[in-house]
């Protein structure tokens, strides 16, 4: 049998990194994947091909769109979804051989087959070529999540599908409808709305992106209705009927969906249904009964303040324990706990983890929203920046979007920044960093920008968060 440091079971951002960081500090260290590839959903049907999807269908909605008015002319326009699919493809294979190169250059051990608790310290491992036992003297779970569905929902993933289906697509709908106006459902349900398919959004909350500053599921909302998606907001889903009796055959009206609002039901037909209502910890096949560990109410795993289970030694991360799930999230995590297996005192601050969603414009946030400073009485003050007043942007024909920065009223201290605009995934950094080192508005207002750039509207948001000092409105 042979014997480990430390084990990862899951080979996503959270485990990969985490292994890494073992094998720097000088473990012997070992990962599990269950699947052939390595990367996890996020490599594999998640982070990586959406964003692949996302970036094409962007350039072909602009050439539609907006190429005219920047005196590009072209013929016949059209999109071959083949092809798309088909660099997507490209695009996680050359990630995921990433992965598996930086294993070897690591000297991480890798172990494909379902890893499963015998023992605290022993792990079997079930692959094709067989069975295997691997003794380790630190296990990290790290198996990461899968799509949720609704009660009564049967997600047969031809027609009532996940976003696991959806990125694999070989065809445009005809009619998406979106049950979920949560991150991955507006992300894709854009990607399709983006190359012609009619985009229906059902969300049972009264506003998109439930979890964000509701500012920015107002302002998101705006800029995809221009696109054509319709939403149904405040309308619980009751039934969802496949009607072509399991056939594979392209129908128009494949899928029935039936919602309800104030005891008013709305019936929706279309070819595809995308049930995006988030995703629960994955945790089958673990054997975590086998050492006493109990999930909680929500599937997860209980953990302390080091990220360790109920049994010593046994460490979890990522979308298997409480908190947001996202790969960067998780990835702190990984080297979290490797670093305190090492003796270090590592620090995470859950508070500035900054959430993303990748449509067009993208949003971005860190800190506290709006409404959770209100539920704490929290004395703040707001500075905001349209976007349209920023010459960047003009030149880019992005003038959709604003930054919102919230601030201590007494201090100054930056508290929040919520961001909806061109290239806001990059730019929340520089609100993550400021709140790293718990700089005020001042701080930022004062600060050189460069003209003409996005970031200015960082600078004019922290000038009108202090006193109104805003220069360009």
């Amino acid at each position: 049998m042979e014997k480990f440091d430390v084990t990862i079971i899951g080979s996503g951002p959270g485990g990969y990194v985490a292994a890494i960081r073992c094998a720097q500090l000088g473990f012997k260290t070992a990962i599990i994947e269950k699947y052939s590839t390595l990367g996890g959903t996020c490599l594999n049907v998640g982070c990586i091909p959406s964003k692949a999807w996302l970036d094409s269908s962007e350039h072909y909605y602009k050439m539609i769109h907006e190429f005219d008015v920047h005196g590009i002319t072209f013929q016949k326009p059209g999109v071959e979804i083949k092809t798309m699919s088909a660099r997507v493809a490209d695009v996680v294979k050359a990630n995921v051989d990433g992965i598996a190169f930086l294993m070897k250059k690591n000297k991480i051990t890798v172990f494909n087959g379902l890893g499963s608790f015998k023992t605290a310290n022993i792990i079997t491992v079930k692959g094709t070529t067989g069975v295997q036992e691997i003794e380790s003297s630190k296990i990290i779970i790290a198996t990461g999540s899968k799509p949720s569905s609704l009660p009564g929902i049967t997600i047969d993933k031809e027609r009532i599908i996940t976003s696991t289906e959806a990125l694999k697509l070989k065809e445009i709908p005809k009619h998406l409808i979106l049950i979920g106006g949560g991150v991955i459902g507006l992300e894709l349900g854009s990607v399709f709305a983006r190359l012609g398919a009619k985009v229906s959004v059902v969300e049972f909350m009264d506003g998109i992106l439930p979890t964000m500053d509701k500012s920015l599921g107002k302002e998101l909302q705006k800029t995809m209705k221009k696109m054509g998606v319709d939403f149904y907001l405040k309308h619980k889903v009751t039934s969802v009927v496949r009607n072509d009796g399991g056939a594979k055959k392209n129908i128009a009206n494949a899928v029935t969906v039936k919602a309800e609002s104030d005891g008013k039901e709305i019936v929706l037909e279309g070819d595809y249904c995308l049930v995006a209502v988030g995703r629960r910890a994955y945790t089958e096949g673990l054997g975590l009964e086998n050492i006493g560990i109990t999930a909680d109410a929500r599937g997860m795993i209980p953990v302390n303040a080091h990220l360790e289970t109920s049994v010593p030694g046994i460490y979890a991360i990522g979308d298997v324990i409480t908190g947001p799930m996202l790969a960067h999230k998780a990835e702190e995590e990984g080297v979290f706990v490797a670093e305190s297996l090492a003796g270090q005192k590592p620090h995470i601050n859950y508070n500035l983890i900054p959430g993303v969603v990748y449509t067009w414009p993208e949003v971005a946030a860190v800190g506290q929203t709006e409404e959770q400073l209100k539920a704490s009485g929290k004395a703040y003050k707001v500075g905001s920046f349209p976007f349209k007043a920023s010459g960047r942007a003009r030149a880019s024909m992005d003038l959709d979007g604003f930054i919102k920065v919230l601030a201590d009223k007494e201090t100054d201290e930056i508290l929040g920044v919520h961001m909806i605009g061109a290239r806001m995934a990059d730019l929340v950094m520089e609100a993550v960093v400021a709140m790293e080192y718990r700089a005020s508005a001042e701080d930022i207002a004062r600060m050189c920008h460069p003209h003409p750039t996005y970031s200015e509207a960082f600078k004019e948001a922290c000038l009108a968060a202090t006193e109104n000092r805003a220069i360009h409105i």
